[in-house]
């Protein structure tokens, strides 16, 4: 298990770094995400807004944001619709009752026709591991492998040097 206190981005990275890589085929399943507050402008928003996690498919394409909306019922939205930028300017919004609040209505038209993102193998720092590629964002996640249902995850985004980092438990 692993300690969700906060920590400084350099430390988060150097526990990635230190992490073994994960593999894109054992990835498939249902996985919950849980954010790693490291002072990113995202810490928390996730959570707020009723982030469930990420599920890979058999066939290496994922859904990259899923969402609990109520009991029971995960719905996958397309992060092609959600603005970058704005998020990254204005996150301390997200944490918000009202984001909250108003998130709930917009899960109609942010809802995924299917996949959106890719899995691949991807080096890292000398270190080839499992990361997923948005197919219309320009967004990388990699992973490494804390343990068999458990992985570290860094998000990267194109012109953002800040790394947001969560972790994801397999789901039964």
């Amino acid at each position: 298990m692993v300690d969700l206190s906060p920590i400084t981005t350099v430390e988060a990275l150097e526990r990635f770094r230190e992490l073994p890589p994960a593999y894109r085929r054992e990835l498939a399943g249902l996985w919950r995400g849980s954010g790693l507050p490291t002072g990113h402008p995202l810490d928390g928003v996730l959570e707020n807004l009723g982030w469930f996690g990420k599920r890979f498919h058999p066939n290496l394409r994922a859904d990259a944001l899923l969402f609990q909306f109520g009991p029971n019922r995960l719905v996958a939205l397309d992060p092609a619709y959600i603005p970058l930028g704005l998020t990254l300017r204005l996150g301390s919004i997200g944490r918000t009752r009202l984001a909250r609040h108003c998130f709930r209505f917009l899960q109609r038209p942010l809802r995924a026709c299917g996949p959106t993102a890719t899995l691949e193998m991807q080096d890292f720092e000398g270190i080839r591991s499992a990361a997923m590629v948005y197919d219309r964002q320009p967004i990388t996640d990699r992973f490494r492998r804390i343990g068999d249902d458990q992985l570290f995850g860094m998000m990267s985004a194109h012109r953002d040097p800040r790394p947001y980092f969560f972790i994801l438990t397999r789901q039964e």
